[in-house]
């Protein structure tokens, strides 16, 4: 399938990359044995704004060590986006250290970055970031087609994931035809395709109703069952917390306590957060 005409999206652009080159003394792409999933250690991020400096994260800890549904909770402003850029490879710390799947990520380029983003881990975004263009099953295949490995098997595993997702009638129509849940689905199918290991996601029910938002999770808990998979999201929703195993709680640029969601239904997960929230405020 040729690509002509498409602007490219942050997280799927540039080429495949060459192995990562060593920093002092051991290569970042390198996973190493007996480390953890998704690692945080003393993380800063601060930006400019006009003659200000503002601390969006101020020494995160975090440490996902087991497959399964994470979710990252906090107030406006807190630094939740911020964090989740930083462990999607989309932003790199001021301070501290980030480890994916074992790989520290710094001293990673640009170009190293984008092929680990496109093959080692997916990301779906608030606003979806698909191709108007392009067809829902383009959108999918749209990360292959950039590499250029994109072929029937590719082809096969976009259709099986739109199957699934409750998109089989939907592969040809682009997105102003889908509805803003089918786009979201879409760009889920799209973050799916080389069988990442982390997912990341922002706000993943957002644009979906009670029913779709339930058949939506049981769906994507199907997949993270068959391939090992680990979601980490951003929401605001205790009922899309509750289906995480545990909830980082974000305030002030720091995760300031972690909730275990076992047996925690969405309204003691609306209490929980509350209190961990004005303990600080």
């Amino acid at each position: 399938m040729k690509l002509e005409g498409a602007s490219t999206t942050s997280g799927l652009t540039g080429t495949t990359g060459s192995e990562p080159a060593a920093v002092n003394g051991a290569a970042p792409g390198t996973r190493h044995a007996g480390t953890t999933l998704v690692r945080c250690a003393g993380v800063h991020k601060a930006y400019d704004l006009g003659d200000t400096q503002v601390a969006a994260l101020r020494g995160v800890d975090l440490v996902i060590d087991e497959p399964g549904f994470f979710a990252i909770m906090g107030p406006s402003g807190s630094g939740k986006s911020t964090l989740l850029h930083l462990l999607a490879a989309l932003d790199s710390p001021d301070a501290g250290t980030v480890e994916i799947n074992g790989i520290d990520l710094s001293g990673m380029s640009d170009k190293e970055l984008t092929s680990f983003r496109r093959t080692k881990i997916g990301i779906v975004f608030q606003q979806f970031n698909l191709i108007p263009t392009l067809t829902a099953i383009e959108n999918v295949r749209l990360p292959a087609m950039l590499a250029g490995t994109d072929d029937a098997e590719v082809g096969r595993r976009a259709e099986e994931l739109l199957n699934r997702l409750g998109l089989s009638g939907r592969s040809e129509h682009r997105p102003d035809a889908l509805s803003g849940g089918e786009q979201q689905r879409v760009a889920i199918a799209r973050a799916l395709l080389f069988k990442p290991r982390i997912l990341y996601a922002d706000e993943p029910t957002g644009n979906l109703d009670s029913t779709s938002s339930k058949r939506l999770w049981a769906l994507l808990k199907e997949i993270a069952s068959e391939q090992q998979l680990t979601i980490v999201m951003v929401t605001h929703e205790p009922s899309a917390a509750v289906n995480c195993k545990r909830v980082f709680v974000l305030t002030d640029g720091v995760v300031r306590g972690i909730i275990e969601v076992e047996n925690m239904d969405a309204g003691g997960m609306a209490t929980r957060y509350q209190q961990l929230v004005s303990a600080v405020s």
